[in-house]
């Protein structure tokens, strides 16, 4: 069983960095669609970015709020995914999960097609 393991997280000035890290272990993520989605108090759970595997070309999707701060990477030798943050912002506090969805061309990056969650780390931005 795939297991999902998130780090990195934690509390930001704004304006500021973090880089998330997702480990997993059970099984290899080479061949998935792996990334990150968040839900801030009150408000749904949100896909922020996605990457398809290597071989699909590492196609990459970010939520619009995030285009141009975020960068999405995936490191198959250590089976690991980042996530790495800059210009950090108030509205960008939330828990964040990494997240496994079936290999695919295509990053959906919802919900609805997520096989695994990992636990969540929590991100904190504020003056």
């Amino acid at each position: 069983q795939l297991q999902l393991v998130e780090s990195g997280g934690g509390l930001v000035q704004p304006g500021g960095s973090l880089r998330l890290s997702c480990a997993a272990s059970g099984g290899t993520l080479d061949y998935y669609v792996v990334g990150w989605f968040r839900q801030a108090p009150g408000k749904d759970r949100e896909g922020v970015s996605c990457i398809s595997s290597s071989s699909s070309g590492g196609r990459t999707y970010y939520e619009d709020s995030v285009k141009g701060r975020f960068t999405i990477s995936r490191d198959n030798a250590k089976n690991t995914v980042y996530l790495q943050m800059n210009n950090l912002k108030p509205e960008d506090t939330a828990v964040y999960y990494c997240t496994v969805e079936p290999p695919s061309p295509q990053v959906m990056c919802v919900p609805q097609v997520v096989e695994h969650w990992g636990q969540g780390t929590q991100v904190t931005v504020s003056s």
